[in-house]
């Protein structure tokens, strides 16, 4: 373990405020919206998504260019055991492969992505949440933040990823490490991921407070809030 460290982390381009913009009025817009909903255990593809091949490269327009020997992630907050990981700790706790579906709220899915990395509930078996923490706010190296409930971060098939498809993530997909929760639209999955903090009250993240869903189910459509 280490202290944390992000004061040299280097960052390559600038916040794309026009991307921003557009994205916040397609929120006041509703757009994409098709006002239907679907069941998991009977539609794979959410409503109004598209198939894809390809896996879209989606940002603010700022990638952080983390080394894995200044790669640092702590679990804080409302937690008895609060953790401050490196590389070589983070890599030192169970490692686990899983293949599951992504869907971004700009339209598009993918289809069984192989991920390899630690599990969520496996940090918090390790961090031990207390009593009163009911929220998550994951924090990217780039500043990026989202919130979600507890128990979706919990979920068995959340996890922290290092790999995609058998190599290491790109920069450019979130590595060395990004978030993986696979049960809700993909902006709730932080790339470039450097700490979770539990809360006891909700704190809605970027994407949220400029008119995003707050929860982000893709099958009851949950884009914008």
């Amino acid at each position: 373990m280490a202290e944390h460290e992000t004061d040299d982390i280097p960052l390559a381009g600038r916040v794309r405020e026009k991307l921003v913009e557009r994205k916040q009025d397609w929120a006041r817009e509703g757009r994409l919206l098709t006002g239907t909903t679907a069941d998991p255990s009977r539609q794979r593809l959410p409503p109004g998504q598209t198939l894809v091949r390809d896996w879209p490269v989606l940002d603010l327009g700022v990638q952080p260019d983390v080394a894995r020997e200044k790669f640092r992630l702590r679990v804080e907050g409302l937690v008895e055991n609060p953790l401050r990981l490196d590389w070589e700790g983070f890599l030192a706790l169970p490692q686990e492969e899983q293949v599951c579906d992504i869907h971004c709220v700009t339209q598009w899915s993918r289809y069984d992505n192989r991920f390899a990395g630690v599990k969520a509930r496996a940090l918090l078996a390790l961090a031990r949440p207390k009593p009163e923490a009911r929220f998550v706010v994951l924090h990217g190296y780039d500043g990026y933040t989202t919130n979600l409930p507890l128990g979706e971060f919990d979920a068995p098939d959340a996890m922290l990823a290092h790999s995609w498809e058998g190599r290491p993530l790109t920069r450019q997909h979130g590595g060395p490490v990004r978030v993986v929760v696979p049960r809700l639209y993909f902006w709730k999955s932080a790339k470039w991921v450097t700490r979770i903090e539990l809360r006891a009250e909700d704190q809605p993240g970027f994407w949220e407070v400029r008119g995003y869903h707050n929860h982000g189910d893709p099958w009851l459509e949950e884009r914008y809030g």
